[in-house]
């Protein structure tokens, strides 16, 4: 029987995925004055293809080559642009579901950052809620195992299925991103300013850091603020750069 370490030799370099892949990055600022938290590394087609036309190509039989490319090429660019040495974070998204073993499908990431100099304390590995979690006892060890390394990790997409707070039930990720569903119209809607203003208290009770994502309003914006989100990400402060680093735009608060 093959064991784990040696099916994961087979996609640790990303070979077997077809087509070239880059990246976007999307600046992720503090609330309280601005400054830069994080870029988010978000795939794009070589010639900047949106981030649709590379999914396409992912499959049952090529999803562990492509996390590990994405890996590699999100950790390579950042590199290049200079992005640890701005004193921001690196957020990759990752799929606990093409991890055979986190020990294991690790490796790359360990050696990339090593040739590239990138700092192991600068990255986060981030994972969907509305991505399928077969088990979640895996991706409990994953998280723990990433931790252990020095990595930060993140829950997205908080509040747009059913598992968010099983999950943080389980296990506690450093860092929570709020949907963009939540955020959408948040300065007139009186329930996602609720639904929001508990996960705050919930979020401060762990000890999580929140980031609300999707944000496309400065009344979005100044309502987020108010309610103590820690850090924002969205239009209304930069767009995606392709293969560059986006400097946010400095957001007038709503009245």
């Amino acid at each position: 029987m093959k064991s784990r370490h040696q099916t994961c030799a087979g996609c640790r370099d990303g070979e077997a995925f077809p087509g070239g892949i880059a990246m976007a990055f999307q600046p992720i600022v503090s609330a309280a004055d601005g400054s830069i938290f994080a870029y988010e590394a978000l795939v794009r087609g070589e010639n900047g293809e949106g981030a649709g036309t590379v999914l396409a190509r992912v499959t049952e039989e090529n999803r562990y080559a492509f996390d590990q490319a994405c890996r590699r090429m999100a950790i390579r660019s950042a590199a290049s642009l200079g992005l640890a040495d701005l004193g921001a974070r690196l957020s990759i998204n990752f799929m606990p579901n093409a991890v055979y073993k986190a020990e294991a499908c690790i490796r790359l990431t360990l050696e990339t950052a090593r040739e590239t100099g990138f700092p192991l304390s600068s990255i986060i590995f981030e994972f969907t809620e509305d991505e399928m979690i077969r088990d979640t006892d895996h991706v409990k060890d994953i998280v723990r195992a990433y931790k252990s390394y020095g990595f930060l990790t993140a829950l997205d997409d908080f509040g747009a299925g059913y598992a968010g707070l099983g999950l943080l039930a389980n296990f506690q990720t450093d860092i929570v991103k709020l949907d963009m569903d939540l955020i959408r119209d948040i300065d007139t809607d009186r329930a996602r300013r609720a639904i929001v203003r508990g996960i705050v208290v919930m979020a401060k009770d762990l000890g999580i850091t929140l980031i609300a994502e999707g944000i496309e309003t400065a009344g979005e914006h100044a309502v987020l603020c108010d309610l103590g989100i820690d850090h924002l990400q969205g239009y209304v402060i930069a767009r995606p750069g392709f293969m560059n680093l986006p400097v946010p735009m400095q957001v007038r608060l709503a009245a």
